[in-house]
């Protein structure tokens, strides 16, 4: 029998050398803020046991891991097939890369680059009056932690700095991909982006993932078939133009942020999740990717 605390310690130890190198997020103001030096772990099995490691109960920006939850409500109230506005495919370039977007006009390649999650955030809008309370509210049940909030700074923050993602939507707008007011889009993107959370409410959050779309409570969220395909998503799509790279080191789907943040799911075992807030060229968690390439090796827990 493993002990998974003698494991989080040993990562934590092989991955020293890491922690700090890289660099954060700072073309967004009150990220440049964060300490590199952080580093939290945690994961949840399936069973229900929860183990962590560092800074694990320290709140920070999850960024881009929020797509992850606007994807799965959109997919509760819309349905699993993402239709003519959004693909499936692995990008190949930036996760706010304009290229792509002109050539494929309008049409972003996933819901998990800039782009697609525009889209998506776009297709709630028409579903939800509030939408910005719905996904608080949504993130506070998923985690069970009521205290889940937004970080207005750095959504202030990323408003202020965000011309690239501005661009994005006047661009799908010309297309007829956006439906709603662009600076309605903008805001509610903004604000799931700030969301403030720790690598114990991550790894409540997403348990869903790892239990056959059932939650920490029991309660169904989505379908067995509708999990596969978001784990599927995580696994092509998850951690941007370095998914094939972090598929041969770490070996399981998992989903980034900005922010220095990475949730990763083992199906049927187990949700993990990292941070540490330096960033490697892709933008993903330098130390975090590691730890989890370490994580996996030690436990021999891997998709493959």
């Amino acid at each position: 029998m493993i002990n998974l605390n003698e494991v989080l310690a040993q990562v934590h130890k092989e991955i020293k050398e890491y922690i700090g190198k890289g660099k954060v997020a700072d073309y967004i103001p009150e990220l440049a803020k964060v300490d590199p030096n952080h580093f939290g772990m945690a994961l949840r099995l399936r069973s229900g046991e929860e183990f962590s490691n560092g800074d694990a109960d320290l709140p920070f920006s999850i960024q881009s891991i929020s797509k992850l939850l606007t994807l799965t409500m959109y997919i509760q109230q819309v349905g699993l097939e993402l239709g003519d506005r959004v693909g499936v495919e692995p990008s190949g370039n930036p996760f706010n890369s304009l290229i792509q977007l002109e050539y494929e006009h309008g049409i972003p390649r996933n819901p998990f680059i800039n782009a697609g999650a525009l889209v998506i955030t776009d297709g709630l809008i028409s579903v939800f009056k509030n939408l910005e309370d719905e996904i608080l509210n949504t993130a506070r049940r998923l985690s069970g932690n009521p205290t889940v909030n937004y970080d207005l700074s750095v959504a202030a923050s990323e408003r202020m700095t965000g011309f690239r993602n501005a661009a994005l939507v006047n661009f799908m707008k010309s297309y007829g991909n956006i439906v709603n007011p662009i600076d309605d889009v903008l805001d509610a993107y903004y604000h799931h982006c700030s969301l403030s959370m720790n690598c114990l409410d991550l790894v409540r959050m997403f348990s869903f993932l790892a239990n056959e779309g059932i939650d920490f409570n029991g309660n169904r969220v989505l379908s067995f078939r509708e999990t596969k395909r978001v784990n599927a998503l995580m696994m092509t799509c998850g951690t941007y133009d370095a998914v094939g790279d972090f598929a041969f080191r770490v070996g399981i789907p998992a989903k980034s942020g900005v922010g220095g943040g990475i949730v990763g799911v083992i199906p049927g075992v187990m949700t993990l999740a990292v941070w540490s807030p330096a960033l490697n060229s892709q933008g993903n968690s330098l130390a975090g990717t590691k730890a989890l390439e370490v994580f996996t090796t030690l436990t021999g827990r891997s998709v493959f």
